[in-house]
C-alpha cells in the first residue's frame, strides 16, 4: 500500500479486546494476526517492520491498518460474502432430515456428520449446514420422565392453585433437601480469568466430606430458610421443621409443598405434622420435581456458589451456603409462576400425543 501509513491509536478498551483476540484459544488465526498488526501499529512500528515480524506483506499490514482506522474493531472481521447457489434441492434436504429423524446408522445409536455423509453421498459440510439450518443435533441427548402418579392431575391443580391464588393469612413454602453436597478442593491453584482467557482449574479434586441442605422457599417473598446437616434422615428433617416453625409468625397457616421422599413420610414426621394443625402438606406428583419451586433455588445455588467454589472442609462449604442464602434474603426475588394447571396439562397432553405418533426406531421406542 503506497503513501504514508495511517497512524493508529487505541484506547484501553480496544487494547484489551485486541490482546484478547491474540491470546484466545478459539480465535481464528487470521483474526489474531490482524489484531497483532493493529497492536504493533499502535506502538509506532512501520508497515515493513510489522510485516517482517509477522511474516506477511507490507501491503497486508497496510490494508488492516487502514481497515482498523476506518472502522475500528469491526474492521478486523471479514465482510459477509454473497452465497453461492446451493447445489442440493429441497427433496434431497427433506430426505436427509427424514433419515436423521427416523433412522439410525448400522451399528450405532445416532448419526454423525461422516456417517450421514456416507449414507447420502453429500459432503460432511453439506450435512452440517442442513442440520444447523433445521436445529438438528443427533450427538446430543436429554432426559425426561413422565409422572405415573394416579393423582397427577389433582396434585398439579392443587399445587399450582397455591402458587397462583394462595390462601389468605397463610405462607406457602416449597421444601426439599439437597443431599450429599461435596466439599471439594482442587489439586492445584486456580488460574484467574484474564482478557481472552477463561478462568482455569485442574480437572481433578480432593474430597473433604459432604453436607445435606434442607431448605424452605417462601413462594410469595422469595426468601429462604436453610439448615445444613451431616446426614439427611427424618430426625434431621424434624429439626429443620422446628427451625421453620420458629420463624413463621404464629398467626399464619403454613402450606408446605414437598416431594414423596421417604424422609418426609416417616412416623416421626407424620406425628410432627399431626401435632401442628396450622401446617398443611401438599405432596408433589411422583417424578415431578419441576413443580417444586425450591428446586430452582437449588439450581441457582449450585451455579453461583458451589460448582466453581473451593471448599477445604465441610465448615467452609457450610459457610459458603449460608453466605449465598444470606445474599438471597438480603434482596429476595420470588420466582414468577406463569402457567395455569390447564396450560400444564394441555402441554403434557400434546407431548404424549406427539410421542405416540413418532415412528419407533428401536425396541425401546428411541
Amino acid at each position: 500500500m503506497k503513501g504514508k501509513a495511517v497512524s493508529i491509536e487505541v484506547d484501553e478498551a480496544e487494547r484489551a479486546e485486541l490482546v484478547g483476540l491474540t491470546r484466545g484459544h478459539k480465535t481464528a488465526q487470521a483474526l489474531a494476526r490482524r489484531a497483532r498488526i493493529v497492536l504493533l501499529a499502535s506502538e509506532g512500528q512501520t508497515n515493513r517492520m510489522i510485516a517482517g515480524r509477522l511474516g506477511v506483506s507490507p501491503h497486508t499490514v497496510g490494508t488492516w491498518r487502514a481497515r482498523f482506522a476506518a472502522r475500528r474493531l469491526d474492521g478486523l472481521y471479514d465482510e459477509p460474502r454473497p452465497g453461492t447457489p446451493r447445489k442440493i434441492g429441497d427433496e434431497a434436504i427433506a430426505e436427509t432430515i427424514r433419515l436423521t429423524l427416523e433412522t439410525m446408522p448400522e451399528g450405532a445409536t445416532h448419526w454423525s456428520l461422516r456417517s450421514m455423509a456416507r449414507a447420502t453421498g453429500y459432503a460432511p459440510s453439506t450435512i452440517h449446514d442442513i442440520w444447523k439450518a433445521f436445529g438438528l443435533q443427533p450427538h446430543r441427548s436429554e432426559t425426561f420422565k413422565l409422572s405415573t402418579d394416579p393423582l397427577f392431575v389433582e396434585k398439579v391443580r392443587d399445587i399450582v392453585g397455591l402458587y397462583l391464588d394462595p390462601p389468605d393469612r397463610a405462607m406457602v413454602l416449597c421444601v426439599d433437601e439437597k443431599s450429599q453436597i461435596q466439599a471439594l478442593d482442587r489439586t492445584q491453584p486456580l488460574l484467574p480469568m484474564r482478557p481472552g482467557q477463561a478462568e482455569r482449574r485442574s480437572h481433578d479434586y480432593k474430597r473433604h466430606g459432604t453436607l445435606s441442605l434442607f431448605a424452605a422457599l417462601d413462594v410469595a417473598a422469595g426468601s429462604v430458610v436453610g439448615r445444613c446437616f451431616a446426614r439427611h434422615r427424618a430426625s434431621e428433617f424434624r429439626k429443620f421443621l422446628d427451625t421453620v416453625e420458629a420463624q413463621v409468625p404464629s398467626d399464619l397457616d403454613i402450606h408446605v409443598v414437598m416431594d414423596n421422599a421417604g424422609t418426609h413420610k416417616t412416623a416421626l414426621i407424620r406425628n410432627w405434622f399431626a401435632k401442628r394443625p396450622r401446617w398443611h402438606v401438599h405432596f408433589t406428583p411422583t417424578s415431578a420435581s419441576w413443580i417444586n419451586q425450591v428446586e430452582r433455588f437449588f439450581g441457582l445455588l449450585t451455579d453461583k456458589a458451589l460448582r466453581r467454589g473451593v471448599h477445604r472442609s465441610t465448615a467452609e462449604l457450610e459457610d459458603a451456603i449460608a453466605a449465598y442464602i444470606a445474599a438471597t434474603n438480603a434482596e429476595p426475588k420470588p420466582f414468577r409462576w406463569t402457567k395455569s394447571a390447564d396450560d400444564i396439562l394441555a402441554s403434557i397432553n400434546r407431548f404424549c400425543l406427539r410421542t405416540l405418533k413418532m415412528p419407533k426406531t428401536s425396541e425401546s421406542g428411541h
